[in-house]
């Protein structure tokens, strides 16, 4: 089941510099500026020269801060306990799980992999947001709309929480307690009842997943292919947004791939595809697919898509298979008829893995309004070299651009942290869920 999916409008998170990681907490924030030892808050008193502390008087006790005794803390509190014994944390959960529902393996991939342990992080995500209601709806709606393609029912969601209340409670003994599981209580019956009602309300709206037949399959390189599906019912999507993908060889296993191109008439989809080590849903596609078969498709998601109610240039950096929403974005732009400037960088390691070096020229040929500079770690001379984000400080300004990463998620990470080095505000910033990457790749 899916996990936690930073989109554009979290990718903060992994720009900033100044707090320590704090794992499912996000970052916890450095002292609030001003309150160093020695230095008034701006807008206080001067304080005096230091003296001596005064000594409690005999027989007391200095009065301490008074514990944060909430909902939320008691939830962090477990949180912090368990984080150093995570992995064993979520084993026992699963293993709770299946010997007291066994129903409900099947909704599992046969190997136990990262996809399996998105949905204990994922709860756990969620319970650190019970006091952020916006944040908590728009993320657990997304994730109950996605949990419709594993064949996830409402009957499920009390199985879950109860194994769920069982690990917590084994393994976090310092802070566990009536309290504390009847905080624990109420944040799973709303973070499940948030899932169930999005589910539910999809369900009207759409399938659970589409079928697809491969119509077209075109190795570029030895390891990437470019794979087109036709959709069995229609399929809507934006630009720059992806997907889950299934193959037929590996059930229940799904792994997130972008579109490849804008909308197109004929409906047709296509995705670009990486072998990777040890991938199973990427070998598939790349080694073994061919036209004929059929895949399944989960619903389109994310948020990396072009605002056309502005007049801003698109800073556009994609890297490897990245390069595939970058293109899809270059389409839409094209199809809406403004001349907006398109500025692309196009990174690889050697000049070979630019697979599609070639369609991109084609669309600089045919729109003035888009440059296409490729990148290559070791490139010949005369050649932008080196890596992807630091080939964009050479140019710009870029001040009346928006921005938009795709690639792999190393990559992703310092091109924000350069992207706001250079002044480019967080809330212009988009790119593809890193922690969705990561688990393509695993």
């Amino acid at each position: 089941m899916d996990g936690p999916t930073p989109t554009s409008a979290d990718n903060a998170s992994y720009g900033g510099t100044g707090g320590r990681n704090a794992g499912w907490f996000g970052r916890v924030p450095a002292s609030a500026p001003g309150s160093a030892p020695g230095h008034p808050t701006p807008g206080s008193a001067p304080r005096s020269a230091p003296g001596p502390t005064p000594s409690p008087a005999p027989g007391r006790t200095a009065p301490g801060p008074a514990e944060d005794t909430s909902d939320a803390a008691l939830l962090r509190r477990t949180l912090a306990e368990i984080e150093p014994i995570a992995h064993t944390v979520t084993g026992h959960f699963y293993a709770l799980l299946f010997l007291k529902h066994p129903e409900l393996r099947a909704l599992f991939p046969a190997a136990m992999d990262t996809q399996r342990d998105r949905l204990f992080a994922a709860l756990l995500t969620a319970a650190t947001h019970v006091d952020d209601a916006d944040t908590l709806t728009a993320y657990l709606t997304r994730l109950g709309r996605g949990h419709r393609k594993y064949g996830t029912l409402p009957e499920h969601y009390p199985a879950v929480g109860e194994c769920l209340i069982g690990a917590l409670s084994r393994y976090a003994p310092r802070s566990w307690g009536p309290r504390t599981e009847a905080a624990w209580v109420g944040a799973y019956t709303a973070i499940s009842q948030i899932m169930i009602d999005a589910a539910a309300e999809d369900e009207l709206r759409a399938p659970a997943w589409w079928q697809a037949e491969v119509v077209a399959h075109e190795m570029r390189t030895r390891d990437v292919a470019v794979v087109t599906v036709r959709p069995d019912q229609p399929y809507p999507f934006l630009a720059g947004q992806y997907t889950a993908l299934e193959t037929p060889w590996w059930p229940r296993v799904w792994r997130h791939y972008s579109f490849a191109s804008a909308p197109r008439s004929d409906g047709l989809l296509s995705f670009h595809v990486k072998a990777v080590p040890a991938g199973w849903v990427s070998n598939a596609l790349v080694h073994r697919a061919r036209p004929g078969h059929v895949i399944r498709l989960g619903a389109p998601t994310g948020s990396m898509t072009v605002d056309h109610s502005t007049d801003n240039g698109l800073l556009c950096l994609g890297g490897g298979t990245g390069i595939a929403p970058i293109k899809a974005l270059v389409e839409d732009v094209a199809q809406h008829g403004r001349r907006r400037s398109v500025q692309v960088f196009y990174g690889a390691r050697h000049d070979h893995d630019l697979y599609d070096i070639d369609t991109m020229l084609r669309l600089q040929q045919s729109h003035p309004w888009l440059s296409v500079r490729p990148v290559v770690d070791d490139g010949l001379e005369g050649q932008l070299c080196g890596q992807l984000p630091d080939a964009v400080c050479e140019y710009g300004p870029w001040h009346s651009y928006d921005a938009y990463l795709s690639g792999p998620p190393g990559m992703i990470r310092r091109g924000v942290d350069t992207l706001l080095g250079i002044g480019i505000p967080t809330h212009r910033i988009r790119h593809d869920s890193i922690e969705e990457l990561v688990g393509a790749r695993n």
